[in-house]
């Protein structure tokens, strides 16, 4: 199962890149993805807390990847 990853803020800094492209084995939940991505990048660690948008939608741990899913990691913003 193909997946496109799109990474914002601080995760590109992180990841070293904007966008990757998983080949996952299964369906994973949300949950299990977040997982999946610390032992790929390690360094995603290094910020507390992320949004998860999947198709453009804020997205739950227990929601379940398909095929051709776009998944967002949206780190936390702050301003004024």
């Amino acid at each position: 199962m193909k997946i496109k990853t799109l990474f914002f803020g601080i995760t590109s800094d992180l990841i070293g890149e904007n966008q990757l492209d998983f080949v996952l084995e299964n369906n994973l939940s949300i949950k299990d993805f977040k997982q999946f991505l610390v032992e790929k990048h390690p360094s995603i660690e290094n910020i507390n807390s992320y949004a998860i948008a999947v198709n453009e939608e804020y997205a739950e741990d227990d929601l379940i990847l398909k095929e051709n899913d776009v998944v967002a990691i949206i780190p936390p913003v702050s301003g004024g």
